[in-house]
């Protein structure tokens, strides 16, 4: 009988580990922010890029003079990152299907048919990239000049409890970042660089991507509204 008690624990196997979660820097995104296990907070901006090598040469030096006076005039420090992924056209590909079932014509039928499959065939084969371009905008105590030595101090010592105990003090921080991507805004769209706030839902789907790059192939993640967290 002992034998068979220590084959049913190993049957059993092992208890499942800690959540990924606990492993992350991200406490929470609420409110279009991210809320990191250290207090401070982000704001991730979705920005439109600028083709060069097209310009001309007096376009090119004064979006290099734009750009130097955009960096010297920031106070605070600012995250570029250029997300690259293989570009999935599922969708449209289905859409295409749909499209060509539907068509009564024969000859548009069979045009949608070769457009098809030579869209398949060129993503297969050119391995082409889609980018997109971010800019992660951050709220640190110790970067609020406004506020005391010692009290921006004692909000780094004791960040993670003062951000989910004091909804006041969330929100004090995050009037701040406010104001920190209006003029990120703003001073982009000097550079004719459009840029947009990612809402709570794509954060959330932006970090489940990156963290989770095949199952975010095939596993469409739900609304926000639907999701069930446990804490």
């Amino acid at each position: 009988m002992p034998e068979q008690t220590m084959q049913s624990k190993k049957l059993a196997g092992s208890k499942p580990g800690p959540a990924t979660q606990r492993f992350l820097d991200i406490a929470e995104i609420r409110e279009d922010t991210v809320i990191l296990k250290d207090g401070t907070l982000r704001a991730v901006l979705l920005v439109s890029s600028i083709n060069f090598a097209l310009k001309g040469e007096e376009e090119q030096e004064a979006i290099i003079a734009g750009y130097v006076g955009f960096l010297n005039a920031l106070e605070f420090p600012l995250q570029i990152v250029i997300h690259s992924r293989k570009l999935n056209i599922e969708d449209y590909l289905i859409r295409l299907v749909e499209a060509e079932k539907t068509q009564t014509n024969e000859l548009l039928k069979a045009q949608i048919a070769d457009y098809r499959s030579f869209v398949g065939e060129l993503i297969t084969l050119g391995e082409i990239m889609a980018k997109r371009f971010y800019v992660v905008v951050p709220y640190d105590p110790f970067t609020n000049k406004r506020k005391g030595f010692f009290a921006r101090l004692q909000e780094v010592f004791q960040p993670a409890s003062a951000v989910r105990l004091k909804e006041k003090q969330f929100q004090e921080r995050k009037h701040d970042l406010d104001f920190r991507i209006d003029n990120v805004v703003s001073n982009l769209g000097s550079l004719s660089v459009q840029a947009v706030r990612l809402d709570t839902q794509s954060l959330i789907e932006l970090y489940y991507g990156v963290y989770n790059p095949d199952v975010a192939e095939t596993q469409k993640l739900a609304d926000v509204g639907k999701i069930q967290v446990e804490m």
